[in-house]
């Protein structure tokens, strides 16, 4: 019986020591086992930091002028009975004021309050360019509009 024992450990040695050498001497990530940092420096535990690296929320993706220009164009097209020359006139008008906007909230050197006054002789001039091309009617609502945005915004600062 002795001989069995003595031939079933040796068999078992032999069998196992692979599985042994590749948890503590060379395992999963080259030259460190459990006794160096886990499952191996650039094993599983590097893979779940890179997940969570992954799953961190990006920065809002800008929406694009022509799209916020054409959200506005329907409000007024709407409103206003806008014809197609018009329309396309008002939304280049609009692209155009947007591109500006976002290159004046873009200048860091500028204080607030340089980018505010800036940003109301910007809102001042494409109201005017968006009355040169309405018929007299059209002028008309377009100011009762303007009007009321302006008090809209006026009583959320208050």
């Amino acid at each position: 019986m002795k001989p069995f024992k003595n031939l079933f450990f040796i068999a078992f040695l032999v069998l196992f020591t692979n599985t042994i050498s590749a948890q503590y001497q060379n395992g999963y990530g080259g030259n460190s086992g459990y006794g160096n940092n886990g499952y191996g420096g650039s094993g599983r535990s590097n893979q779940m930091g890179q997940m969570a690296q992954d799953t961190q929320p990006s920065a809002p993706k800008p929406v694009p002028v022509e799209k916020t220009a054409a959200k506005i164009l329907e409000y007024y097209k709407k409103e206003l009975n806008l014809d197609a020359l018009q329309e396309i006139v008002v939304t280049n008008i609009f692209i155009k004021s947007l591109k500006k906007e976002d290159a004046v909230m873009q200048k860091k050197e500028m204080s607030d309050e340089d980018k505010t006054n800036e940003l109301k002789v910007l809102a001042e001039m494409t109201e005017l360019e968006v009355k040169e091309i309405l018929n007299k009617e059209q002028k008309a609502k377009f100011q009762i509009l303007s009007d009321e945005r302006k008090s809209k915004i006026e009583s959320r600062k208050h």
